[in-house]
């Protein structure tokens, strides 16, 4: 059987890489996870490996934190002497941070199979690194497995062979509907005094929001107004804890990050939840619970057109209006086909079919008239 590399890097990526995991060792494929070090701390990284089961990885690389060029070239350099040595079949990234950039590269360049889970997502804002992250790792995978058909869109746009292409499914709702019953059964709403559907869920941790102090500002001055009706609890991301600098915005209270699984919970028992987060809009949809996204655009549209998910930007005022108006008339409960806990194993079976194939699909050229 072959051997499959699945990296793992930071928070967003252990829900995602588990299911492929799972799914991959359940058909007998030799899985070695490797995890780059790009979240190291405690409340980022331990809690989710104990939390969701996942096995203490085979190589830790250990990179650590740093600007985009620092941590991208040291996953570079630490993960190229990895696959020299251990020669895999097939190297798995999920989502965008900056390790999978790194790890599809080297995976590239060494002539193995790359395959990029949550492929195909757009943003269209190219002051976000992470839209560059995943069209870079897209250019450069074998294998593209798409969460929604707008994603399916978008690569098919940019010109990829319908070869690459495979709408798989939401790997992050196959984790969050493995857990939801151990997750509901946490006791995170009482340690905290909160009442299901009587509070709000609030995370931040963009850069474009929280780096800037005017636009933080303007964003904690919403969140303050609607606390006036609905109590907020916002677990606050590092980043966000180091620009708030010993602060505590009116209105909010401010815990920890949450594990997990309690922090599934603090999103279903939720009125509402306030986020700048990618995923979070998937979970929220997932779970039928209005989400609110601090952001002017989302590379997950299907959330809105499918799901709970309301984009209401950075206006304060649009802000606390949007709130006001979802906890009278909340948006209908959707969810997404193929969202259904189930996309691990289509991915697994169409890479170890690739795998096993003898062919290969490198796309050294896109299709005549493709648009990059």
């Amino acid at each position: 059987m072959p051997l499959v590399m699945c990296i793992a890097a930071a928070r967003p990526n252990f829900m995602k890489i588990k299911p492929v995991m799972d799914a991959l060792e359940a058909r007998g494929a030799d899985v070695a996870l490797v995890h780059t070090g790009q979240h190291y701390d405690a409340g980022m990284n331990d809690v989710f490996f104990r939390d969701l089961g996942i096995r203490p990885p085979d190589h830790h690389l250990g990179t650590g934190s740093g600007s985009h060029a620092e941590q991208t070239g040291r996953v570079m350099a630490a993960f190229e002497p990895l696959v020299g040595r251990e020669k895999p079949d097939a190297v798995v990234v999920v989502g965008d941070v900056n390790s999978t950039l790194a790890c599809a590269l080297v995976g590239a360049k060494a002539g193995v199979v790359v395959a990029h889970v949550e492929a195909g997502l757009r943003s269209r804002n190219w002051g976000m690194p992470e839209e560059i992250n995943r069209v870079v790792a897209d250019r450069v995978s074998d294998l593209l497995f798409a969460a929604s058909p707008d994603a399916v869109d978008n690569l098919r746009t940019e010109g990829y062979h319908e070869d690459q292409i495979h709408l798989a499914g939401n790997v992050m709702i196959d984790t969050l509907l493995t857990n939801l019953d151990r997750a509901l059964a946490s006791d995170v709403l009482a340690r905290h005094g909160l009442t299901p559907g009587e509070y709000g869920l609030v995370t931040l941790h963009r850069p474009s929001n929280v780096d800037d102090p005017a636009t933080l500002d303007a964003i904690l001055g919403a969140l303050a107004q609607i606390s006036a009706s609905l109590p907020l609890i916002m677990p606050v991301h590092p980043r966000t804890a180091a620009r708030l600098d010993g602060r505590s915005p009116a209105g909010l209270t401010l815990t920890p990050p949450a594990g997990y699984l309690d922090f599934i919970a603090l999103q279903a028992g939720a009125r509402m939840v306030l986020t700048d987060s990618g995923g979070i809009q998937e979970e929220t949809t997932a779970l039928g619970v209005p989400c609110l996204t601090l952001r002017e655009e989302t590379e997950r549209p299907i959330t809105i057109t499918e799901g709970t998910n309301i984009l209401v930007g950075l206006d304060p005022t649009r802000i606390v209006e949007t709130a006001a108006r979802v906890m009278t008339d909340p948006p209908a409960k959707r969810c997404p086909a193929l969202w259904d806990g189930k996309a691990g194993d289509r991915i697994a079976d169409a890479l170890l079919a690739y795998l096993g194939s003898g062919t290969r699909l490198r796309p050294t050229q896109l299709r005549p008239g493709a648009r990059v």
